[in-house]
């Protein structure tokens, strides 16, 4: 009785599992999909139009760009942003000394204690400390930014789809909501304090334009014009390398593995002919 009773839950479960998926499926053929503003106008990143020198298998860190793209971040996107998973003295890994490396730490605030009273204060940073958020805590980071806690840009190109031409196409996506969604999509609007981005998904970013004008950042001399082009390139590249800064080591290690794979693999076969040479492939067992 008890197994019978198993049985017809079973084919009761199994009945309402199938019906629901005839439903649905019913339902995806028949009915017409609603177009949202997100799928018509939305715009998928394509990133600059030379690319980037890291990218490929043969791909390599342009040194350079690197560098200026960190002076992007520490003049314009640090004062809402935090590299909370880098630390300073990993700048050495972009061409800077040593003492290049203390002097930038130096000029860093991270919270700290007063050895005299044991309460909070700042101090300076060394090399060893982690680039810190410039908001005390996550409330202050939401009070001073709409309700909205600016995210760390440690892992920003890995967190997001095309990661590395999404934020530079961000950083340049800032427009006027075109006229053909307001005839199209009379209800959309852009919420109060936000900006029209049609990279961001929602078509709707509570983000302040970060790049605003040509010459924004000031560079070392004999690097590029710093036009806002420039700087969302550069700046995209430098989050790159602080999301996976192993990159280009990998690949050159995948290919020293390839090679070592191919060297291997000809080197068995002519080990499998040398054993197997006296043998004839058409002798038979008598």
């Amino acid at each position: 009785m008890i197994r019978l009773v198993g049985i017809l839950i079973g084919l009761g479960f199994t009945a309402v599992v199938m019906l629901a998926f005839g439903n649905g499926f019913y339902t995806w053929a028949t009915e017409d999909a609603v177009e949202t503003p997100e799928h018509v106008f939305h715009i998928a990143a394509e990133g600059p139009a030379e690319g980037y020198s890291f990218e490929g298998p043969l791909g390599r860190w342009d040194v350079a760009q690197l560098q200026r793209g960190y002076v992007v971040y520490r003049q314009v996107c640090s004062a809402c942003h935090s590299l909370s998973h880098v630390a300073i003295r990993d700048l050495e890994e972009l061409g800077y000394t040593e003492d290049q490396v203390k002097a930038e730490a130096a000029s860093i605030q991270v919270p700290g204690i007063n050895p005299d009273t044991g309460e909070s204060t700042m101090r300076p940073a060394t090399p060893t400390d982690y680039f810190p958020s410039p908001y005390a805590n996550s409330v202050a980071a939401a009070a001073a930014n709409g309700g909205k806690v600016p995210p760390d840009l440690s892992l920003i190109t890995k967190a997001r789809e095309n990661g590395t031409h999404y934020v530079h196409d961000l950083l340049l996506g800032y427009r006027e909501v075109p006229a053909e969604m307001a005839e199209e999509f009379p209800d959309f609007a852009v919420p109060p304090g936000g900006y029209y981005n049609p990279v961001f998904p929602s078509l709707s970013i509570g983000m302040t334009p970060p790049l605003t004008s040509d010459g924004q950042v000031t560079w070392a001399e004999g690097s590029p014009a710093a036009t806002r082009e420039q700087m969302a390139t550069d700046v995209a590249a430098f989050l790159t390398w602080t999301a996976e800064p192993s990159l280009v080591k990998r690949k050159q290690v995948g290919w020293s593995v390839l090679g070592f794979l191919l060297f291997a693999t000809i080197l068995a076969w002519f080990a499998k002919k040398q054993v197997w040479a006296g043998v004839s492939p058409h002798r038979r067992k008598d």
